[in-house]
């Protein structure tokens, strides 16, 4: 299979998100959530065939991401509508489907599906249509994915908007089906990892952390996650400290919020983020993490769409004035959290420049072989 025919098709599924999305728009039956439920999970189910009969691809995750590339477009409909830039596309589903979707933080997912996970979307399918491996952007997708709709959904339930939830918030539930199936099924991609010699691998794994210097820089960059994440996460529990009371109020006063959704992102930092960060240290400084590369792929991705969403709402006038991040802690707020989002890029950098320090320990017959 050539790869600009997919990738012709994904773009055209993309775009047919604006004429689908107007003419809906336009229909009185919209006016009813139920109606909009049914034409959401007709509109998959017809994509879902439309994609199918031509293509016979043997991966199935091909449909997957051929599918998404249209709600990705929908997505970018929302962002681009409630910011103002396009009028009569999707102000029905806005209104009777997710309203949610009208805050802030909403509408940043929106730009991050429409941008960075169709952007993901395009290169697996071109990887599949080239009959290569797409494991990493895969894993990557996965955490971005899992982050944002474990946000955005239990925040919907528990926010201050939790009473406008309607029958169409059921469309999310294909999302989060699919994006497990699509976990098991990525994660049992053979690795495409560098072919390592056994003395190789001896010889990284006998490293010292003092002898291995981005290790060494990539450990401090853990303490720090794990001290600011845990800071964080006693923040939105309300935590009596003055650090903390001074925190909220005058650096990101956002965290209290009460649409919920940065409340959840912190404890969702502190329960799952926390851990795999005191995981990761031990992988710097232990050979043979055999786990590290792919599990900084997954967290790679879901740090930094929480990140992206997190700083852009704190930002965004959508967000009532009292919550947004004040002018004079804009610039430290900001470097802080970018530098949170790009120390797991570069641990994945790492695992994937030299990974013979996370292969598969040596044992001592072949280890003397290499002497």
């Amino acid at each position: 299979m050539r790869p600009f025919v997919p990738l012709g098709a994904a773009v055209g599924l993309f775009l047919s998100a604006f004429p689908i999305s107007y003419v809906l728009n336009s229909v009185t039956a919209m006016e009813h959530s139920w109606a909009i439920t049914a034409a959401g999970f007709a509109v998959l189910l017809f994509l879902s065939a439309l994609v199918y009969l031509p293509a016979r691809s043997q991966d199935p995750l091909f449909y997957v991401f051929m599918v998404f590339s249209f709600t990705s477009g929908i997505d970018g409909i929302i962002a681009l509508e409630e910011d103002g830039y396009l009028n009569n596309f999707l102000e029905f589903y806005m209104r009777e489907g997710e309203p949610h979707l009208s805050t802030a933080y909403g509408i940043m997912i929106c730009y991050w599906d429409a941008v960075v996970h169709y952007g993901l979307y395009l290169a697996m399918i071109a990887a599949i249509a080239q009959r290569k491996s797409y494991r990493n952007f895969g894993l990557y997708w996965i955490g971005s994915l899992t982050m944002s709709l474990v946000v955005y959904l239990l925040g919907n339930v528990i926010g201050k908007y939790g009473h406008e939830i309607r029958l169409a918030f059921m469309l999310n539930a294909p999302y989060l089906l699919v994006s497990v199936w699509a976990a098991v099924r990525i994660f049992s991609h053979p690795r495409t990892s560098p072919l390592m010699t056994a003395d190789k691998v001896v010889e990284e794994q006998r490293k010292t952390l003092l002898q291995r210097p981005l290790d060494l820089g990539l450990v401090g960059y853990l303490l720090f996650a794990v001290a600011f994440t845990l800071f964080r996460g006693l923040v939105v529990l309300n935590c009596p400290a003055d650090a903390c009371f001074n925190y909220i109020y005058q650096h990101e006063p956002y965290l209290r919020d009460p649409v919920a959704y940065p409340k959840v992102q912190m404890l969702v930092f502190l329960f799952y983020c926390l851990p795999y960060f005191c995981a990761c240290i031990y992988g710097l400084l232990s050979p043979g993490s055999t786990w590290m590369t792919d599990w900084a792929l997954v967290f790679a991705g879901a740090i930094a769409q929480a990140q992206f969403s997190h700083i852009g709402s704190s930002l965004h006038q959508r967000t009532p004035f009292p919550y947004r991040t004040p002018e004079e802690s804009w610039w430290p707020v900001i470097l802080i959290n970018v530098a949170y989002t790009v120390g797991p890029h570069l641990l994945v950098y790492r695992c994937l420049r030299s990974p013979a320090f996370f292969g598969q320990p040596v044992s001592r017959d072949e280890d003397k072989k290499t002497q």
